[in-house]
């Protein structure tokens, strides 16, 4: 095995550089994961343009959560822990945690005090370094979340379990509380929102509508394929009129918005029924303050739902809904990556790129 990884690194405001790390001395308790394919998420393009301001005192950074591998050395109480082997195919989940604090030790290990976090809250000056997917190797701690994943699976729709299908499971299912009969509004057409709508369909919602605009058309094709029964193309076409219009004005049960636009929140308010619930899983930006029209809250007693990544309990059924081959997810991932052109993958993303809109991009750090 080779003595040292690769790996892409964020040194600052739009510079990635690639650098060489060494690969850390495996104890008994924590293991090294060889990449096979790591998501460019949405969230990598704003620390790397800035729109994210609060990682910015943890770089140099290896970007990358969505991540997807082999585990390639294990300490034995590491395994038995984890239930898995060397060899495996596992993802990791984003959130690891110190364990410690009161939210790990409530099983809140999200909102970790110490931000335990792959590919944004621990700088790669850190030992054993290796905190991020866009990497040839991982490091995975004692507190890692992995998963056993089929070997059968593509690794293009493996690498959307966690950070996506599962966020999705978490943010509309558990937490939105969508059930049989809703309407579901999805605002924004990247992968999160093509996977709250998989999440809803399999909740049991009877309509499931999503905005996007005109040039979003790849992803707003996706969309159907994923289940979507109505598209609003927000530019063409007043959302609210159209909402009230497919649903005979009782307007949408639940609206998560995962545009990171100010406007989409806004906007949300007035697709809900009253009583409605407004998921907010999307970031905004580092200090940007939202406007919001508190009466429409208070007087049509809205529910508004902060959430934030995934856990063990949304990452399971999402695994098992991933292993039952039921949607194409592999059929997401239009653009393809290796380390070296990271950083042309984040433009990509981004929609810097002429000529180019990813549905979904991912890297492969080992080829």
């Amino acid at each position: 095995m080779d003595k040292v990884s690769k790996a892409a690194v964020l040194e600052g405001v739009g510079k990635i550089s690639i650098k060489i790390f060494p690969l850390p001395a495996i104890r008994d308790d924590d293991a090294l994961l060889k990449v096979e394919m790591v998501g460019i998420c949405g969230s990598d393009v704003g620390m790397y343009n800035g729109k994210t301001k609060r990682v910015q005192q943890y770089f140099p950074i290896i970007l990358g959560h969505e991540i997807v591998g082999h585990i390639e050395d294990a300490g034995d109480l590491f395994c038995d822990r984890h239930g898995v082997q060397r060899g495996d195919r596992v993802i990791a989940e984003f959130t690891f945690g110190c364990g410690f604090c009161e939210a790990c030790i409530v099983g809140n290990y999200r909102l970790c005090v110490q931000k335990g976090r792959y590919g944004s809250y621990v700088s790669c000056n850190t030992p054993p370094h290796l905190w991020g997917g866009y990497s040839e190797f991982l490091y995975l701690p004692p507190r890692a979340m992995v998963h056993k994943i089929s070997r059968d699976i593509p690794g293009e729709a493996a690498v959307v379990v966690t950070a996506v299908l599962g966020n999705a499971i978490r943010w509309v299912s558990q937490k939105g509380g969508v059930s049989v009969g809703d309407t579901v509004v999805v605002e924004g057409p990247g992968p999160q929102g093509l996977t709250a709508i998989v999440a809803a369909r399999e909740s049991g919602a009877s309509k499931i509508i999503v905005t996007g605009l005109t040039r979003d058309g790849v992803r707003l094709k996706a969309a159907r394929m994923m289940g979507a029964d109505h598209i609003v193309e927000v530019d063409r076409e007043d959302p609210v009129e159209k909402v009230a219009l497919i649903t005979g004005g009782r307007m949408a049960d639940v609206v998560i918005d995962v545009t990171g636009s100010t406007q989409g929140a806004r906007t949300a308010l007035d697709l809900l029924k009253p009583g409605g619930t407004f998921v907010m899983p999307g970031t905004y930006g580092t200090g940007v303050e939202v406007p919001l029209h508190l009466d429409k809250i208070v007087l049509n007693e809205i529910r508004i739902l902060g959430v934030y990544s995934h856990d063990t309990n949304s990452v399971t059924p999402a695994v098992k809904l991933m292993e039952g081959r039921k949607y194409p997810f592999e059929k997401l991932v239009t653009h393809r990556f290796d380390l070296e052109h990271a950083e042309l993958g984040i433009q990509t993303v981004a929609g810097t790129v002429e000529g180019e809109l990813a549905v979904k991009a991912v890297i492969l750090p080992n080829g």
